[in-house]
């Protein structure tokens, strides 16, 4: 048994963001019907394809990883049909939640003041780009846009200031924002659970994005200072920096106390700088840092990232490897945490997905099965609500559900 195992989720959204919390819901045990347009989720079909062999070709792990676990139903909202399917649904549910901007909840009666006179008890959430106040508040938002543009992110990660604009792996905002969103939707449950009152909550790509940078934050919004973007030849401590080894792969260093100075030269071959009167200092080692930085590179290209690992794991340094994707699914740690779990599926068999990064002893957190096709579950979904099949025909022949 899963630590929600008696609460039930209606589900009405797309891409990533809050898919990817009501799949950490699912993963806890919770009841997750997730509602789609007839034609599903326009996020099904856009992953990558898997380079693998066998029954699997074509599946999209992408959109497995956000949806496992869950029951879909596919319901036209821009029917009255459809929207009082929604709001039956909801009698029976402990959380609704949603993308949909604010116009578009009122619209199909979907907010929370009128999901409220349905259920009175119920946990409304919702996940936006920029939050349902203010003057963007109308703006649709990806986390590309809202999370690592608007918020500061992509500018402060620049190498210097005329360095160029990373660019994100997929859905890295929306998993980061859609656990904020699993965080409030859980306090919002304990709330009504205690006081029997429906509870409105929500969180955005924009905000998640601005508190993950609220180390930085915290002084420039009392400075009002830009971000002081630094290269590698910038930064102030050598010793807390990143190089590449012999092989062509990188590892980071984290050492930035005093002391770290004279043990990594020692470790890594450069004695000889401990002798240099202008690199006393951390000072001195900054005004110094470019030439350095070659100093290190050229050291530390005699050996393969590997090799050094073990030199630095007998020396105690603070360390860590830069993997690639393909390696951190082959590690060691990885693997002891159970960051790659296994998941049956009906007609493929197993398959591995990733793990949510939480843990409960004496409780069942995990997959608990594979993404649903569109509208896999409708006629078992409505059924379980209540509706009388004569009622599930007439909402099928009139394309209210799907």
């Amino acid at each position: 048994m899963g630590p929600l195992a008696d609460v039930r989720v209606i589900e009405i959204d797309n891409w990533m963001a809050s898919p990817s919390a009501a799949a950490i819901l699912a993963d806890l045990g919770a009841e997750v019907i997730k509602i789609e347009p007839l034609t599903g989720d326009p996020m099904r079909g856009m992953g990558r394809p898997a380079k693998i062999d066998g029954d699997f070709k074509g599946y999209d792990f992408q959109f497995d990883v956000d949806n496992r676990g869950k029951r879909s139903i596919a319901v036209a909202l821009d029917t009255e049909a459809g929207t009082e399917v929604v709001k039956r649904l909801c009698k029976g549910a402990d959380i609704f939640m949603c993308n949909l901007l604010p116009k578009r909840q009122a619209k199909f009666g979907l907010d929370p003041d009128s999901l409220h006179e349905v259920n009175p008890a119920l946990v409304h959430a919702t996940l936006t780009g920029y939050g349902t106040e203010g003057p963007d508040a109308w703006r649709p938002g990806y986390d590309v846009t809202a999370f690592f543009g608007r918020s500061g992110l992509y500018d402060s990660m620049r190498e210097g200031s005329d360095g160029v604009v990373p660019m994100a792996r997929p859905a890295q905002g929306d998993h980061t924002t859609g656990l904020a969103l699993v965080t409030a939707i859980l306090a919002a449950l304990r709330v009504a659970e205690k006081t029997g009152e429906g509870q409105a909550v929500e969180t955005s790509l924009f905000s998640a994005a601005v508190w993950t940078l609220a180390s930085d934050l915290a002084i420039t919004a009392a400075d009002q200072a830009p971000v002081r973007q630094r290269a590698r030849h910038q930064l102030i401590s050598i010793t807390a920096n990143r190089f590449p080894c012999g092989d062509g792969r990188w590892v980071v260093f984290n050492m930035p106390a005093e002391s770290a100075w004279q043990k990594v030269c020692s470790t890594i071959g450069l004695e000889h700088l401990l002798d240099d009167e202008r690199l006393q200092t951390i000072k001195g080692r900054f005004d110094n840092m470019a030439e350095l930085i070659g100093h290190f590179d050229e050291a530390l290209s005699v050996k393969s990232r590997d090799e050094w690992g073990k030199t630095f794991d007998e020396n105690g340094f603070i360390w860590g490897p830069v993997l690639g994707l393909d390696e951190v699914v082959k590690d060691s740690q990885a693997e002891a945490l159970g960051l790659f779990p296994t998941i049956d599926h009906p007609e493929f068999g197993p398959y591995p997905t990733v793990a949510i990064p939480m843990k409960f002893a004496g409780h069942d957190v995990g997959p608990k099965g594979p993404s649903p096709a569109i509208g896999e579950h409708t006629s078992e979904v409505l059924a379980a609500a209540g509706f009388s099949a004569a009622e599930v025909e007439e909402l099928l022949g009139s394309g209210a559900v799907g």
